[in-house]
């Protein structure tokens, strides 16, 4: 029994393949990537959401200095009761 060839390609060596030679002169620039304004804006998003996250729900710093103020008889008067209604007021209707 003999097996003839079907057609002239060497059925061992794929003549689509690049030889080596071809295929190192064609990598020397090396691999990129590009990244898109609107990419760029949600990772930023994403980052400062991260931070806020992280970041601790209750600035205890400026409550224990609060909490020394009220505790302060001068601190509370007239007016600091008029503004405190008033801001209260003006959450409340605007």
């Amino acid at each position: 029994m003999t097996i003839d060839r079907l057609s002239s390609v060497d059925p061992i060596r794929d003549p689509a393949k690049p030889s080596a030679t071809e295929r190192s002169s064609r990598d020397v620039r090396g691999d990129s990537i590009a990244i898109s304004q609107d990419a760029a804006k949600k990772a930023e998003l994403y980052n400062a959401m991260e931070i806020a996250k992280a970041a601790p729900d209750v600035r205890s710093d400026l409550v224990a200095s609060l909490k020394a103020k009220i505790q302060d008889p001068a601190y509370i008067n007239d007016a600091v009761v008029s503004m405190t209604a008033d801001r209260i007021v003006d959450q409340l209707l605007g």
